[in-house]
């Protein structure tokens, strides 16, 4: 399996994972989420996964900053849209690869306890002023982020392409180009602006 190199160069998650730690799946419980996860997860590579990867990212630096760890678990996920709407099926898959947060489908837990339970912690359709928040169980500080990806956009040749390649008619030669610019844009989101608070913003969730 070959990925295009500049999906090493995306900002890696590290997190604990307390339930890896419990079943002894990781050491100390520490685990490393890539881009590459997220691709694998989606099965694909595009603006979308690729801002719900950063926003997630970003949205967990913010709340625990940089002398703690994230705690994978620990957060509960909320999408302002509906399930069903648009993209965010495939943002909240991949909010629940990197937070453990799920919705009703998630594990329920270990014991009568139910320590480590992910349910119900991922939720939609909130009146929330971005496309997610994401609020620490523990200290109860949130945060809304949102992603502007008219900050990064496509090369003006993809207009000509796309078309094409939607329709099954484009050359060999123009899908390759098509796939090749198409990634780009999202080399630029995760790369040149990873950090750009003008593709990413980040407000305290004050509800």
């Amino acid at each position: 399996m070959s990925f295009p190199a500049f999906f090493d160069a995306a900002p890696v998650l590290r997190l604990h994972e307390p339930l890896a730690a419990f079943l002894g799946a990781a050491e100390d419980g520490i685990i490393e989420y890539r881009y590459t996860d997220a691709v694998r997860l989606a099965g694909h590579s595009c603006p979308a996964v690729a801002s719900a990867y950063l926003m997630v990212v970003k949205g967990l630096q913010a709340l625990y900053g940089d002398d703690e760890l994230p705690e994978r678990g620990g957060v509960e996920v909320t999408m302002h849209d509906e399930r069903d709407h648009a993209t965010t099926g495939v943002l909240a898959s991949v909010a629940t690869l990197l937070t453990g947060a799920a919705p009703e489908t998630g594990f329920q837990g270990i014991g009568p306890a139910r320590r480590f339970a992910r349910q119900d912690l991922l939720r939609f359709g909130a009146d929330i002023d971005g496309t997610l928040a994401i609020r620490r169980r523990d200290t109860g500080r949130g945060v809304v982020v949102a992603a502007n990806t008219d900050r990064v956009p496509h090369d003006p040749l993809i207009a000509g392409l796309m078309p094409k390649a939607v329709a099954g008619t484009a050359s060999p030669a123009e899908l390759e180009q098509f796939g090749r610019l198409w990634q780009d844009r999202v080399r630029r989101m995760l790369v040149d602006h990873a950090d750009d608070p003008q593709l990413i913003h980040i407000y305290d969730w004050t509800d």
